[in-house]
């Protein structure tokens, strides 16, 4: 009666003492309904994260105690004198996953380099080799590629495999933090006061039950979620490039089908550095100088001991792991590119989404039997368009254009940061230890090549040692001279190496 007031925009309708109250509740009506809509992507997106993290994780122990479990029956106390060599190689790709500074292309050479080391010491067991010539022999780990092919096919399966697996993880929980931090809003007074006449000047002026009118609370919710609307151009492109990572991850990229039968891969290679050892040793021979013998007696216990001279039993796998986390890949991917679909435009969809419910507006039907901000009537003014610039002409809502909301400006960044992280993962990039410029466009790295040009580098002849395997379009002269220039190079090369006097490891 008395207390209230005239209805109109810049007014209150009620007391003082009731716009107070009612200011407080249309606050928590609209926080709730955006908390509401947010917490089920948020729950989403943390979920899919959890199984990923879980999956991935587990993988890794099962594809460790596997190669365990392998060598041990195949190679016995030999593997058994040397397993550190491989615990190490598993700790780095954890240690990689969970985002550590791991350089995944210098931690497999390093891995292979030290491998030559320990069988170049195996298959010679007659000679003494110092730290210097062992880094001597390391130096020619991939001049002779005494394990052939693989450690080149493995390293590119598993720099692609890890890096798309670990930026997709990172992607889904960014995608998480993003939606906790955007969907904590509060309006402004001048929000708060258009939420006010929305949803309570009805109550004031005694229609309870007269609901808001569709548009007229889309214009509202416009004003209100402006910030949130620029995000939404960022989070398409983001979701965008999840789903291209995706693709990979059920492709090329697959980390499961590198991981299982890594213990397999590694286990041919040391095959092979066996069948070729005479001749890896002797261009070994060549380019680091004859090593000293080993006195009678000390050669025959290092000969028994290493229990290398009789050839390496071939191993035929039982049965592999249980699968990760009690699912796999593919079935992982399938689900979250469903999830990610329909996350894309969540943003621009919040206003309209909001005022689709009951409790928030009258929707589309009644349009003359709703609250248009002054009266029981239709609702004229034409709709706002999404997003901070476009709300200078909205009729409900005073919305300052000039001061976007820096929270979910740095939420924007965000997004563009990971989503430069996943272009490049698509390419098959180290996203930590390149440029992640246009301009680098994934050349540079020796994990980022296109599929077609990576799949000619496979077709390699294991048994053959070559001085450079990069020149396949000319003709390669073997004639003694050609081999002893290379000799002499190689020894030149040893030579620097211990003057330097520098610790390998």
């Amino acid at each position: 009666g008395d207390h209230l007031k005239v209805c109109s925009q810049g007014y209150t309708c009620c007391s003082e003492e009731m716009e107070e109250k009612y200011s407080q509740q249309s606050k928590h009506d609209f926080r709730n309904a955006v908390i509401e809509l947010s917490n089920h992507l948020q729950t989403m997106f943390s979920s899919r994260y959890k199984k990923f993290d879980e999956f991935f994780k587990e993988l890794l122990e099962n594809a460790e105690k596997s190669l365990n479990d392998m060598f041990v029956r195949t190679y016995g106390r030999l593997y058994m004198q040397n397993s550190e060599l491989f615990k190490d190689l598993f700790v780095e790709l954890k240690r990689y996953y969970v985002g550590g500074n791991v350089n995944l292309e210098e931690m497999l050479n390093e891995f292979w380099a030290r491998l030559l080391e320990r069988m170049f010491r195996l298959v010679n067991p007659q000679y003494h080799f110092t730290d210097e010539y062992l880094e001597c022999v390391s130096k020619y780990t991939e001049q002779l590629k005494p394990f052939g092919d693989v450690p080149r096919k493995l390293k590119l399966q598993v720099t692609r495999a890890f890096v798309a697996a670990r930026t997709f993880a990172q992607g889904l929980a960014v995608a998480r933090d993003v939606v906790s931090k955007v969907s904590a809003v509060n309006p402004t007074p001048q929000g708060t006061r258009a939420l006010l006449k929305m949803m309570y000047c009805p109550y004031c002026r005694g229609l309870v039950s007269v609901k808001p009118c569709y548009n007229y609370c889309f214009n509202v919710m416009r004003g209100c979620l402006a910030n949130q609307g620029d995000l939404d151009a960022e989070w398409n492109i983001f979701m965008d490039s999840m789903l291209l990572v995706a693709e990979r991850l059920e492709g090329p990229f697959n980390i499961e089908s590198v991981m299982d039968p890594i213990d397999v891969k590694i286990s041919d290679a040391i095959m092979n550095m066996q069948e070729n050892s005479m001749q890896v040793s002797q261009k070994v021979f060549q380019g680091c100088g004859q090593p000293k013998t080993l006195a009678q007696g000390r050669t025959a216990r290092s000969v028994s001991e290493s229990g290398f001279s009789a050839r390496f039993r071939p191993y035929n796998p039982e049965e592999r792991p249980t699968t990760a986390a009690g699912t796999s890949l593919d079935r992982l991917v399938t689900d979250v590119k469903e999830k990610l679909k329909q996350a894309k435009k969540f943003w621009s969809s919040l206003p309209g989404n909001i005022c689709n419910d009951e409790k928030m507006s009258v929707g589309t039907v009644n349009e003359n039997e709703c609250w248009n901000g002054s009266a029981k009537s239709r609702y004229d003014f034409a709709v706002t368009g999404n997003g901070l610039a476009s709300q200078v002409n909205n009729p409900e809502v005073e919305v300052d254009i000039t001061k976007p909301d820096m929270v979910i400006r740095r939420q924007i960044m965000a997004l563009r940061v990971m989503t430069n992280k996943l272009k490049n993962a698509y390419s098959g990039n180290d996203v930590d230890f390149i440029d992640i410029s246009e301009e680098s466009s994934g050349e540079e790295s020796g994990s980022g090549c296109e599929l077609q040009q990576c799949s000619l580098e496979f077709e390699f002849n294991a048994t053959e040692v070559t001085g450079n395997s990069n020149k396949s379009d000319k003709n390669v002269n073997t004639s003694a001279a050609t081999r002893s220039g290379l000799s002499q190079a190689a020894l030149l090369l040893s030579i620097l190496f211990l003057a330097m006097q520098r610790q390998w490891r």
